[in-house]
């Protein structure tokens, strides 16, 4: 069978796609940003980290395949999660055989839900965010030794010359100073 496309000669070769660079870039960008969400979301729809883990690959695959039809400046995150729904809906029937199935009605109901609270969970991200930036800099940063680096309580104790005992306090405190704060302002934000 002839091939269609005229072979070329190297120095006939067109020049880097920089349009095509630069739509790789922001899909990197965009993902990268919303990747944990999207899994959270696969975790929600399926309750078992080795599917969410099959799906999620999936789901990758195909947000990099049909990011060309991905309108720039529209929420990204709603897009993936069409995409990542409808994989999942590809995997329970490729699963007819498993007894135990949530209906398509049911999925799409915990998808809906999913969606209303996306704003909610991205208002309370931002606050929290807020009120981090505002704890003292060694406040921040047994935070991110235990949260952001998920570091055990009895390295952090070591890393920051502190008791176990102390460390546990300490967070202890953190935890109850963000989570007033972050009420506080949900309440301001209600209040207007």
């Amino acid at each position: 069978m002839p091939n269609p496309e005229p072979e070329q000669s190297p120095d006939q070769s067109s020049p880097p796609d920089i349009a095509s660079a630069e739509l790789d870039a922001e899909f990197v960008r965009l993902f990268s940003q919303n990747q944990q969400r999207i899994y959270l979301y696969l975790m929600s729809l399926v309750s078992d980290a080795n599917i969410a883990d099959d799906v999620f690959q999936e789901t990758m695959l195909v947000l990099w395949r049909e990011f060309h039809n991905y309108q720039p400046g529209t929420n990204f995150m709603a897009w993936a999660c069409t995409v990542a729904f409808n994989q999942v809906r590809a995997w329970r029937k490729r699963q007819q055989r498993d007894r135990l199935q949530f209906s398509d009605e049911f999925l799409a109901a915990v998808a809906e839900e999913l969606d209303a609270q996306a704003d909610v969970l991205d208002q309370r991200h931002t606050l929290l965010s807020d009120c981090l930036a505002q704890l003292p800099q060694h406040h921040r940063q047994l935070v991110a030794y235990r949260y952001t680096a998920g570091h055990a309580i009895d390295q952090i104790a070591q890393q920051t010359q502190r008791s176990i005992d102390a460390v546990y306090r300490l967070l202890s405190r953190i935890r109850k100073t963000l989570h007033e704060c972050v009420s506080r302002k949900l309440a301001a934000e209600d209040a207007q």
